[in-house]
C-alpha cells in the first residue's frame, strides 16, 4: 500500500465562524484506493499559499511511501531544508498528512486509531467548551459582560459541560506581552465572580489569556483570580517565553496551561524542563501529528502532567485529539466546539453527550466526512485562520476580546 493522491479543500463555516475563519481538510488515497482525512492547523499564512506548502510536503517527502511508516516521514519533513528543529508552518501541513495516514491504516485494519497506538486507555473523554453568545444575546456586548457569560456557562452546565473556557482579558495584540489595564483585570474577576455563582462546584474554570501579558501582568492577573480556584491559567505570556512562564506558575496559585501555538516534543519538551506549566495543550493539526503527541503525552507522564488538547478547527482535528485522548493515561479533558456545521460536516459521527464525548469503535478516525458540504462553502476571504491587532491596550477606555477571529455577520 502506498500513498498516492492528495486533495486539499479549504472550507469556511458559516457564520457565526466558530473554529476560525477557514478549515484546511486534506483528502489522502492510497493505490489501493483506501481514503484518509486530515486537517492542518495552520495559520501563519493564507490557505491558498498554505496549499503548496502541503502539496510539496507531500510530494517531496511522502508520496510512494507506505503510510506505515510515520515516524520515517516525520523525520524527512523535521529535517527537511538542513532545519531538524520545529517549523510552525511545515509541521503544520505534515500534521494534517499525518492524520490522514492514520485514518487509512485504521480502515485498512478494520480498526479505530487508539487501537493501533497502544489501545483503549479511556472509554470516554471529559469534554470542555469556550463560552459562545446564546441564541437570543448580543453578539457584540457578551465579550463584555459578566451577566451573559454567566448565563451561557449555566446552560453548558445544563448541557452536560463540567468545564467551561472564557477569556475576558484582551486585547488580542501583535505587540507581544504587555501590563494589562486595570479595568481588565477588574472585568476579569468580574467574569469569575459571575461564573462561579452561576455554576457553584459543578464546572471547573478555565481561564485563557492567549499569551497575552507580560510576565509580571500575568502574574498580577493571576493572583486576583485566585479565590476562584480556576482549574488552569492558560497561556499568560507569549509561548516562546518559557522561562517566564515558569515564573509565572511559580507565583500564582493556578496551574499554567499551555502548548496551542507549540509543535513538536521538542517545544513541549523545554516547557515540562523549565516548570512552566503542568496541562499540555497541543493542537494536533500543527503539533507534528498524533504520533508526535503521543511521544509528548508520555514525556508529560514523566512530569506528572496532563494533556488537554486544543480545538480551534474543524471536527476532523477534533476526531485525531479523540484518538490520541483514548490512548493515554493522563488525558485532563478535550476541547470541543459544537455548531450544527461541524456536526453535519462528520455526519454526526461524534458528539458531546452529558459532558464527555464517547470514544468511537468506527475504523480510523471514527468519523464519516461529508465532501460535498466541504465543497459546498469555500472559503473565498483574505483573512487569516486567526488574526492579531495592531492597536495596543486601552488603558483609558478598556478593551474588548472576541477571539483572533471575530464572528462573522449573521
Amino acid at each position: 500500500m502506498k500513498l498516492q493522491d492528495l486533495e486539499i479543500i479549504v472550507t469556511a463555516p458559516p457564520a457565526p465562524g466558530w473554529g476560525g475563519r477557514y478549515w484546511i481538510l486534506v483528502k489522502l488515497t492510497t493505490d489501493t484506493g483506501i481514503t484518509g482525512w486530515g486537517e492542518c492547523y495552520a495559520s501563519t499564512i493564507g490557505p491558498e499559499a498554505m496549499k503548496p506548502v502541503i502539496e510539496d510536503v507531500f510530494q517531496r517527502h511522502m508520496a510512494g511511501e507506505n503510510p506505515e511508516n510515520i515516524e520515517l516521514m516525520f523525520r524527512r519533513v523535521y529535517s527537511s531544508g538542513f532545519t531538524q528543529r520545529p517549523d510552525l508552518t511545515v509541521m503544520g501541513a505534515f500534521s494534517g498528512l499525518e492524520i490522514a495516514c492514520w485514518d487509512i491504516l485504521g480502515k485498512d485494519r478494520d480498526r479505530p486509531v487508539h487501537a493501533l497506538i497502544g489501545g483503549r486507555m479511556n472509554d470516554r473523554i471529559r469534554a470542555y467548551t469556550y463560552l459562545y453568545p446564546l441564541a437570543h444575546h448580543d453578539i457584540a456586548e457578551f465579550w463584555t459582560s459578566p451577566e451573559l457569560a454567566a448565563e451561557s456557562a449555566a446552560e453548558m452546565v445544563r448541557q452536560g459541560y463540567t468545564a467551561i473556557k472564557f477569556d475576558p482579558a484582551g486585547p488580542y495584540t501583535m505587540r507581544g506581552g504587555h501590563m494589562p489595564a486595570m479595568q481588565d483585570i477588574s472585568l476579569s474577576v468580574a467574569f469569575c465572580k459571575a461564573i462561579r455563582g452561576a455554576v457553584g462546584d459543578k464546572a471547573d474554570l478555565l481561564f485563557g489569556t492567549h499569551g497575552q501579558f507580560s510576565t509580571g501582568g500575568a502574574i498580577r492577573l493571576g493572583q486576583a483570580l485566585e479565590s476562584f480556584s480556576p482549574l488552569w491559567f492558560e497561556e499568560p505570556t507569549p509561548p516562546d517565553t518559557i522561562d517566564d512562564m515558569a515564573r509565572v506558575a511559580r507565583s500564582v496559585r493556578i496551574p499554567v496551561a499551555t502548548g496551542e501555538r507549540l509543535t513538536t516534543k521538542s517545544e513541549f519538551a523545554a516547557v515540562l524542563r523549565a516548570g512552566a506549566a503542568e496541562i499540555l495543550q497541543p493542537a494536533l493539526g500543527r503539533a507534528g501529528g498524533i504520533w508526535e503527541m503521543k511521544k509528548v503525552a508520555a514525556l508529560a507522564e514523566v512530569f506528572n502532567a496532563q494533556m488537554a488538547p486544543h480545538l480551534y478547527a474543524g471536527p476532523v482535528e477534533w476526531a485525531a485529539n479523540i484518538q490520541l485522548a483514548a490512548s493515554i493515561p493522563n488525558i485532563l479533558m478535550a476541547e470541543c466546539i459544537e455548531t450544527p456545521f461541524h456536526d453535519a460536516l462528520i455526519q454526526g459521527s461524534i458528539r458531546v453527550e452529558d459532558g464527555f464525548i464517547t470514544v468511537p469503535d468506527a475504523p480510523g478516525l471514527g468519523i464519516q466526512v461529508d465532501e460535498a458540504l466541504a465543497r459546498a462553502h469555500p472559503f473565498t476571504g483574505t483573512d487569516l485562520h486567526l488574526n492579531m491587532r495592531e492597536e495596543p491596550c486601552d488603558y483609558q477606555n478598556g478593551n474588548s476580546f472576541a477571539g483572533g477571529a471575530p464572528p462573522l455577520e449573521t
